[in-house]
């Protein structure tokens, strides 16, 4: 299986959690930002939800620190 690049998952995982602390559900741009990074962090981390995709880039980005 092919891997993201660590900064690649890093940016993700940053993001994610940015959008999901401000997402209060009446931002319809806010929400499809939310859809899309949420969407490229599954098929980044080769899962299907985003609960799994955490624990996997998490995991990776743990096994890739120095």
């Amino acid at each position: 299986m092919l891997m993201a690049h660590p900064a690649v998952l890093e940016e993700l995982l940053r993001r994610y959690e940015e959008l999901r602390s401000r997402y209060g559900g009446g931002d319809e741009g806010l929400a499809r930002s939310l859809e899309d990074v949420t969407y490229t962090l599954c098929v980044s981390t080769g899962t299907r939800d985003i609960a799994a995709a955490l624990v996997v880039a998490r995991e990776q980005l743990r096994c890739s620190a120095p």
